[in-house]
């Protein structure tokens, strides 16, 4: 009896113990001192999906793994990387997914024809339907 009490304590206790002592990362909530390249920093960012929220931005979320991207944005920006080597960077390292602007890769291209496929084959069923209803008046 002793042993499952001691278990149960230990499972109710254990996730009380989980949270990290980590130092949150040094460029996370700190805007860099040139405003030139915080503006592009922060354009980037508004751009970057969080991984953990997923609905937001890595700017709007307050979630860790955000403040860890935010950070590493601006520390590859302050070294003078370019936005969209860094854009090239995330997506690599987390897919297409963490970006919230799209890419025109082949194996999108049926996406992106989608819609105005759909537009010309409706085009084409109202432009039958006028000539029928003119022929039949």
């Amino acid at each position: 009896m002793r042993r499952l009490v001691f278990l149960l304590a230990l499972a109710f206790a254990a996730p009380l113990t989980a949270q990290t002592a980590l130092p949150p990362a040094p460029y996370a909530n700190q805007q860099l001192a040139d405003p030139a390249q915080e503006r592009k920093a922060h354009e980037l960012m508004l751009t970057i999906r969080c991984v953990t929220c997923q609905s937001q931005s890595i700017a709007d979320s307050d979630a860790s793994m955000a403040a860890d991207l935010r950070s590493e944005i601006r520390v590859r920006i302050a070294a003078g990387e370019q936005p969209e080597q860094i854009r090239a960077w995330l997506i690599e390292r987390y897919g297409d997914w963490i970006s919230y602007r799209p890419t025109a890769e082949p194996i999108t291209w049926p996406l992106w024809a989608a819609p105005i496929l759909l537009l010309a084959g409706g085009g084409v069923l109202v432009l039958g339907r006028i000539r029928r209803r003119r022929r039949n008046a």
